[in-house]
């Protein structure tokens, strides 16, 4: 699904250009935070300033940026990968064949050799067991070839369409990353930081980051607007090892003084071309500049426009980039793609009596985007007169409604999700077969 501004209102605070660029566009809708401190309308007044004190106010302009003297930072450590004996003993025809096979490209120096297995990637036994219960086979290809580079310390850039495994491809590294570093004082802000475009993906991520940090007592906590700030400032306050948020609601916190960025050795683009196409670019800039310099950053795209390649070389170093498939935004493959040009008094007999057929077979969750906010209501209301039950998402609903919706949809007691793009990339919705 292209990623166009095709409805300026459904992201609360205009398209990626224009006045809304440095809106409440926190995550498709994120009143609360970052939309009401930087001129969504709607949003509370924060600390007493009217409209006319922050209309054109620019995104963490209260932020200073510090100026970092390498000689008197804390030294740290981010190399901990020892290549296991299989890797090491593995011919380079045998490591091509596997990239080949997997249509891995690299590009960079010193690029060390995939982790075919998961017993090669040198992660602690509590990480081993957890991937073990969760029913993982072997890493994807994502993970086999991202792990050794990021355990290594090395900046990289992993291009590699949704739902290809990224999420854990940087939250297993994180893990390792922050138990070598020392522990959290009082008023120490995050060792890891992850920056995603959207609320459901930084909670998506957050459930990650969950599973997998618990045995080790690794604290995250998932910062986005649109919800309460009181209990996401509690937890940065208590101190997390493992921050994820959106940019706008970060920056709030930041310039509130809640947090601080000090400690933050480890730093994770998330779906950097949503990101830039969202408008937030001037927030990604503020907060980056907010970390240490010689911090190690691992950028992940979908797609490698010219403006994802400038931020890569503006803010990594000597960096590897690997890339899983095609470099331009492409059909899944996976996928049987099927397309039926009507006219629009058509669509709805049409979408019904699909709906009818899918009905009939044994997995039929089914996912309808649509362009508008409008389109999603009048579309949940049609099918629901037809006797299916149809739950609607988008950028308008409070986090509560979309929580709630995306539960219901993920444990199967609606089968049926109509949505606008605020749900197309990085949600995991299980066992779907249809998308229309």
């Amino acid at each position: 699904m292209a990623y166009r501004d095709r409805e300026r209102t459904d992201r609360r605070g205009g398209g990626a250009r224009g006045g809304g660029r440095f809106g409440g566009r926190d995550g498709g809708g994120g009143g609360g935070g970052g939309g009401s401190r930087f001129g969504s309308s709607g949003g509370s007044r924060d600390n007493g300033f009217g409209n006319s004190s922050f209309k054109n106010r620019q995104p963490g302009e209260r932020l200073r940026k510090p100026r970092w003297d390498m000689s008197t930072l804390q030294p740290f450590r981010k190399d901990f990968y020892q290549p296991h004996p299989n890797v090491m003993t593995r011919s380079l025809h045998t490591v091509e064949a596997y990239r080949v096979n997997k249509e891995i490209t690299v590009k960079g120096t010193n690029v060390p050799g995939p982790n075919i297995y998961f017993e090669e990637g040198g992660f602690p036994d509590y990480v081993l067991n957890e991937i073990r219960r969760q029913g993982f086979g072997e890493p994807t290809a994502i993970q086999a070839q991202g792990w050794p580079i990021a355990l290594s310390g090395r900046d990289m850039v992993g291009i590699a369409q949704t739902g290809s495994g990224k999420t854990l491809a940087y939250i297993l590294p994180a893990i390792v990353h922050i138990n070598h570093q020392p522990r959290l004082s009082r008023n120490d802000g995050p060792i890891a930081l992850i920056l995603a475009p959207t609320r459901e993906l930084a909670q998506q991520i957050q459930q990650v980051a969950s599973d997998f940090g618990m045995s080790s007592q690794v604290r995250n906590t998932c910062i986005f607007g649109g919800a309460p700030k009181g209990p996401q400032a509690r937890d940065l306050e208590r101190g997390v090892e493992i921050c994820i948020a959106t940019p706008g609601r970060l920056i709030d916190f930041l310039e509130r003084g809640t947090t601080n960025l000090r400690r933050c050795t480890y730093l994770v683009l998330d779906e950097a071309d949503r990101m830039l196409d969202m408008g937030f670019e001037p927030q990604i800039r503020k907060i980056v500049e907010q970390i240490r310099p010689d911090r190690q950053t691992l950028m992940w795209s979908a797609t490698w426009p010219k403006e994802v390649r400038n931020l890569a070389e503006e803010f990594l170093t000597d960096y590897i980039q690997i890339n899983i498939g095609s470099l331009q935004l492409a059909a899944n493959h996976n996928i049987l793609q099927i397309v039926d040009v009507c006219e629009e008094y058509e669509k709805e007999g049409k979408l019904m009596k699909l709906l009818e057929e899918i009905s009939n077979e044994p997995e039929n969750k089914t996912i309808i985007f649509v362009e508008t906010k409008r389109k999603v209501d009048d579309i949940t209301r049609a099918i629901n007169r037809y006797g299916w039950q149809a739950i609607g998402i988008h950028g308008d609903k409070s986090q509560q409604e979309r929580d709630y919706v995306l539960n219901q949809f993920r444990n199967s007691r609606s089968a049926i999700l109509v949505a606008t793009d605020v749900a197309a990339r990085g949600l995991e919705a299980h066992a779907t077969e249809f998308y229309q």
